[in-house]
This record gives structure tokens, sequence and C-alpha cells, in this order.
């Protein structure tokens, strides 16, 4: 299902990392040098999979309905937004994808692993089974101890059900990146997420520039 015409970059980290806060510039940056750019979140993305969204962090629900729920939105999300934004050669930028599911209902909520990876299996293929799943060509992880991040998120708005969870699942979905991490490295950029808005922001752009997917990309 990837296009080699198009880029796929997700953005990924625990509530409170940043990573939105960076989401914009990189767009900026790759508008200014004649791309085109499509900037998404999941859950979310289309009508139906921001109603899922809406379901997914703010309805108690066990793990597995969750996990449906979420890749359900993730369907939709890549038939409808990511695979034609790639058909057309657009740069899609994806606030959270399937290493969010991972470490969320996977390793935070504790689900099972194995029906993660048949439920990504089943989602982002196209259905011929040697074509390859979907995935970002990069995945930018913002790594912030989870400590740093509660205490962001105690500013911030009316959290939802995962915002508001306690530091221990923070730590295990923390946990559960890092896992996502070691197990496809060449995929991820690891971000210090604990930096200024200008050292982290310097960060990412390098990492983009380390991949040629930017020339002489700015650091802020």
């Amino acid at each position: 299902m990837q296009n080699s015409t198009g880029l796929f970059i997700s953005f990924e980290g625990i509530d409170g990392a940043g990573k939105s806060t960076h989401i914009e510039a990189v767009a900026q940056a790759f508008e200014a040098q004649g791309r085109s750019v499509t900037r998404t979140r999941e859950p979310g993305g289309t009508p139906l999979a921001e109603t899922l969204r809406q379901l997914v962090l703010n309805d108690p629900m066990d793990a597995l309905t969750e996990s449906l729920l979420v890749f359900a939105a993730r369907r939709d999300h890549i038939q409808r937004v990511i695979a034609p934004a790639l058909a057309q050669g657009r740069v899609v930028l994806c606030d959270r994808f399937t290493d969010a599911t991972f470490a969320y209902q996977g390793a935070g909520r504790g689900f099972d692993l194995g029906v993660l990876q048949t439920l990504e299996q089943w989602v982002q293929s196209s259905g011929d089974k040697a074509s390859a799943l979907l995935q970002p060509q990069l995945t930018i992880w913002f790594d912030l101890p989870p400590t740093v991040a509660a205490a962001r998120l105690v500013e911030a708005r009316v959290p939802d059900k995962f915002e508001s969870q306690p530091l221990a699942f923070f730590e295990t979905v923390a946990g559960g990146y890092a896992a996502r991490f070691v197990r496809e490295p060449q995929r991820f950029a690891r971000i210090n997420a604990n930096q200024s808005l200008h050292a982290v922001r310097e960060d990412v752009m390098a990492a983009l520039a380390a991949k040629a997917f930017l020339v002489g990309a700015p650091g802020a």
C-alpha cells in the first residue's frame, strides 16, 4: 500500500511529550520546499474516525473493545486519507499511528500483542499476502520521562481518560514505545523531548535531514 512518491511520517510519544507542538513546524518546512502536506491524527482524520476517537478517549470499555475501535478508525483513515494522499505524492504527517496502539493498548492496558499484530496485518495491508504493511517511512518518537510528562499534564486542558491515568500507566506506555523502537530502530528517530523547545526542534529537523527528506532544514 505504501507509495514511493509520497512520504509518510508519524509523530509518537506519551501524553505531555510535546510532539504536537512540532508538527506544524515540520509541515511548514516541507511546504517551503514545494511539497504538498496532509496533516492528520489518530485516532481520527475522517468523520467516522473522529467519532470513534471520542468513544475511545472518553467512554469506559475493555482493552479489546478499545483496540477494535482504534483499528476500525485506522482502517477508515488509511482508505480515505492516508493512502490517497500518498498516491498523490503528498507528505502525510500523522499525530500518532500504530505504535501508539502497541504502547497504550498493548503495554499500558496489558492487551495481547499477538492480537494487535493480527489486527495490524488486517488493517494495514491491501489484502494481498505478498504486500508490505503500510507503515511510516519515519517515526519521530518524542522520548520524555513520564515524571516530566505528568508535570506538564497538570497544566493541560481537562484530561481525557488516558491523560488522567496515574504515573505508573505512563511508565508502562513509555516502555511500550521503547519496545517498538528496539524492534524497528531503522524506522525511528528517537528525540530527547526533555530539552528546550528550540533544542527539540533542531533535533527533529536534523532527523528529517538525515533521511534526506528535508534539505538544509532550519533548526527552528
